[in-house]
């Protein structure tokens, strides 16, 4: 029997250059032989030809450039988000729509939990849509006074806990002077804990007594089918601790043989002196696996602009709340950025605020003035209010930017409204200006800040519609062409992945987005609305109605 199968399809869309379509893609040792005619495959001899996908159109498997594995593990924790949104297993929650209704919904899993003492845990709340209130540990009183309760954030950068669990941390006392610990009238807590830095300590008796950033092994492979669901075949995980457990875990499940994504986590820079994290990553490096891409870097410098903890440049918020934190000591950064470069690491930078970009841009160009390497390609992740003269800036370092455009549809009008106005929020996350600028460029969904979907992120980026259907900074919108780049090859890139991935071209991994219908011919309005059937990853086919 021959080790060469040939795919048909409606359409091959390659993202290759110099041959863009092809109606055929020959695929041998989960490589990718050739794309072209029937005629031309059939040179390399002997075929088996595969007809499944003779009414689909094939891509380039997607590459998210920015997500988090610990979407997977959320679901098994309650679901408080605003925007109804679909599990690993495809099936609709809806959107809890006040406060009231977080509450409600919290209460009715807690009557649920057997165990008195077991904490009770939610995800994705998002206050900025419930009249930016403040929820407080009063309100998460009114599910249990006897356990402890915790709500992360939407933006994975602020949670709520109530009375119980700021007792069980010790930390229900008055005067604690930290900015990341919001205190009331009394001089207590309010149950609002703003920064990993103090959402730490809490998290073990809130029920989130792994790393938050992390992944436990079914929350792995529950973040897997996911990626299948979207097409989605090389994925970051852009933020692990990657404890020897952890990493033992993920080796063990990306190494088995249906396991259908290519996994890149990043080591957090959290825990570890700037030489200790230097040497771990080093060490992590010689462990990597075709499925499991290891030895990078992802330094986070502040906040989220929606939780008001960005780092902002005059004229601030645009609702005069106060500036928002430092993840990092400009100092640390600079260490981190000179040992990364002399170490040959690539590093990915968190900047929501662009007084946070304009610090990496500040702190990046002496470092490579003394460890010069013209292929860096560290990232801007977020970059989202960078002005044109930061991107002109970024590119002459030789940087990157993975931007997120899903947060126009999720929080513009937020941002229009309250956070930084009109002018600013109209250029947030500006494409045009980035490609304009020569800055290599990929989209993101931050997912399980915002559902995977690489179409939607693609659709966002081409439409700029905000969830009230308005068109916010028509002048940054992007060509559905350059989009789809950014969700394959710009991305890839970014990684320093492009070799290997992000094109349907000769020796490259045969990893396929099978979709229902072609993204290039079909309304740019629509562009997030195309099925996906499933993918091809390494030569394996994974369909989406098998999970």
């Amino acid at each position: 029997m021959s080790n060469t199968t040939i795919f048909s399809a409606k359409k091959i869309i390659t993202m290759n250059y110099s041959r863009p379509e092809a109606s055929h893609v020959a695929v041998r040792d989960g490589l990718i032989l050739g794309a072209g005619s029937l005629e031309e495959l059939a040179t390399w001899g002997e075929y088996t030809l595969d007809a499944r996908f003779v009414d689909k159109v094939l891509m380039p498997g997607f590459v998210e450039g920015h997500a988090h594995t610990m979407e997977g593990s959320l679901w098994t924790k309650v679901y408080c988000g605003w925007f109804d949104r679909a599990d690993p297993n495809g099936k609709l929650w809806t959107g809890a729509k006040s406060v009231d209704a977080v509450i409600e919904r919290l209460q009715e899993a807690e009557t649920v939990l057997e165990d008195p003492t077991a904490p009770l845990s939610g995800w994705q709340l998002d206050p900025i849509y419930m009249d930016n209130t403040t929820v407080t540990r009063a309100d998460l009183d009114r599910v249990s006074t006897t356990r402890a309760v915790g709500v992360l954030h939407a933006s994975g950068h602020i949670m709520n806990v109530n009375t119980k669990a700021l007792e069980l941390a010790g930390m229900l006392k008055p005067g604690l002077n930290h900015p990341g610990i919001p205190l009331g009238a009394d001089g207590f807590p309010t149950g609002e804990l703003k920064g990993p830095e103090v959402m730490t300590p809490v998290g073990p008796f809130v029920g989130y007594e792994r790393s938050m950033l992390d992944a436990d092994e079914a929350g792995l492979r529950n973040f897997a089918k996911l990626c299948v669901r979207t097409g989605t075949t090389t994925i970051t995980d852009l933020a692990s601790r990657m404890d020897e457990k952890t990493v033992d875990m993920m080796l063990r499940v990306t190494g088995e043989p249906n396991y259908p994504v290519r996994l890149m986590p990043f080591r957090f820079f959290m825990g570890l002196s700037a030489k200790e994290l230097i040497a771990a990553v080093l060490a992590l490096k010689e462990r990597t696996t075709d499925r499991l891409r290891m030895g990078q870097i992802k330094i986070i410098v502040d906040g989220s602009i929606q939780g008001f903890s960005a780092r902002l440049r005059w004229p601030g918020y645009h609702n005069d709340a106060p500036n928002g934190l430092w993840y990092i000591a400009p100092e640390h950064l600079s260490e981190l950025l000179h040992l990364a470069l002399e170490a040959g690491l690539q590093v990915h930078t968190h900047t929501n605020g662009d007084q946070a970009t304009q610090l990496v841009l500040e702190k990046l160009a002496p470092a490579l003035q003394k460890h010069p390497n013209p292929n860096h390609r560290f990232t801007l992740q977020h970059c989202q209010l960078a002005d044109s003269a930061q991107f002109r800036t970024a590119a002459k370092l030789g940087m990157c930017v993975n931007l997120f455009a899903n947060h126009h549809f999720y929080w513009g009008d937020e941002h229009y409204a309250l956070t930084v106005g009109p002018d600013r929020a109209t250029r947030m996350n500006a494409c045009r200006t980035a490609l304009d600028s020569g800055v290599p460029m990929a989209i993101h969904s931050d997912a399980p800040v915002t559902p995977l979907g690489p179409l939607f992120t693609a659709w966002a980026a081409v439409n700029r519609i905000t969830a009230s259907g308005r068109v916010q900074g028509e002048e940054e919108r992007i060509q559905v062409h350059e989009a789809l780049w950014a969700i394959t090859m710009g991305a890839a890139y970014t990684l320093h992945l492009d070799g290997e991935i992000g094109s349907i071209e000769t020796g490259k991994k045969a990893d396929f987005a099978v979709l229902d219908a072609d993204p290039t011919v079909c309304d740019p309005i629509l562009l997030k609305d195309i099925g996906v059937w499933g993918t091809v990853q390494g030569g394996r086919i994974f369909p989406a109605s098998n999970l």
